[in-house]
């Protein structure tokens, strides 16, 4: 074990700055995207409305793919943050929150819905002085 550290000493070295950044990354980007959350967000039916009319397909297409790439990248660093340190949890939320797929709103109100997610959620809204999210759990 020790002769396979020595000889991978760079990989290590890397493996722990990309988990440090990872690490200070989530603990800056996941509150801000929890607390931009409006409070009644999971009381009404999601309706996909446009936040920016883009009239060009193409344009709309390539935002449609980056979001949603963002999004994949969110869960899988959430899942990384969950045998290293971080928001594991509320990364993988906010990446789920980011893309589009069938069902996504039933998953993310059913992991919202968890009483520690719940907690935490709220705790970073109540410190950024927003109201708690307000659930539809019918």
């Amino acid at each position: 074990m020790v002769q396979w550290i020595g000889t991978h000493e760079t990989l290590l070295w890397w493996l722990a700055s990309s988990s440090m950044v990872v690490f200070i990354a989530t603990l800056i980007v996941v509150p801000l995207l929890v607390v931009r959350i409006p409070s009644d967000y999971f009381l009404h039916a999601r309706h996909q409305r446009p936040v920016i009319i883009i009239r060009n397909q193409m344009t709309r297409l390539v935002l449609k793919i980056g979001r949603n790439v963002l999004g994949f990248v969110f869960v899988i660093a959430g899942f990384i943050l969950l045998l290293l340190p971080g928001q594991g949890i509320l990364t993988i939320l906010a990446g789920i929150m980011l893309m589009n797929f069938p069902g996504k709103d039933r998953l993310v109100l059913w992991i919202v819905s968890r009483g520690p997610v719940l907690r935490s959620i709220n705790w970073l809204r109540r410190r950024a002085r927003k109201e708690s999210l307000t659930l539809n759990t019918k």
